[in-house]
């Protein structure tokens, strides 16, 4: 039963580290996310500091912080155009919502995980994921929509960015197996 939990959960996994950001995604200082060169020469790499985990993440910093983070990374690497604002706007709020949903989920998880038995702490657990379904429903939309206004070099960029994020998930995962 874990192990058939487990290949369900992959691609919710995946996409949730695709939008949400890097949050289960583990990247170690030599395996860092391959850089892309702006048309000026620059880097598109995130800025130092820019955190590719949980276990990176600071006490007390919050989803929505990562996602935020996570926000302004893909606007700079995406070079995002003024008239492609308000997809972007959009989506980003999709992206801020959610962070926010999962962050009030979890406190309210956090804050009863002592009384609660361990059908309830499954039954907690169950409700997260549904909620993450639904957020992601709410998510490709528009993330569809924002893609469709990219130019092709938009296009493989982000293609580029989000198959090294999954492909870092699965051979996370996989190495937890």
């Amino acid at each position: 039963m874990t192990m058939m939990f487990g290949r369900r959960a992959a691609p919710l996994l995946i996409a949730t580290v695709l939008a949400a950001g890097p949050a289960l995604a583990q990247t170690t200082g030599s395996q860092s996310e391959p850089t892309a060169t702006t048309p000026s020469g620059t880097s598109g790499k995130a800025a130092p500091g820019t955190r590719h985990s949980t276990a990176d993440r600071p006490v007390g910093e919050s989803l929505q912080e990562m996602v935020e983070q996570r926000i302004a990374d893909l606007h700079a690497r995406l070079h995002i155009t003024s008239q492609q604002s308000q997809q972007w706007d959009q989506f980003a709020q999709v992206m801020r919502d959610n962070a926010k949903g999962m962050d009030d989920l979890y406190h309210q998880r956090a804050s009863q995980l002592g009384s609660m038995s361990a059908v309830q702490n499954m039954q907690s657990f169950e409700q997260i994921e549904e909620v993450r379904a639904q957020q992601m429903q709410k998510l490709v939309p528009a993330f569809q929509t924002l893609y469709g206004s990219f130019s092709d070099q938009q296009k493989a960029e982000a293609d580029r960015i989000f198959q090294y994020r999954a492909a870092r998930a699965e051979a996370h995962h996989q190495s937890r197996q």
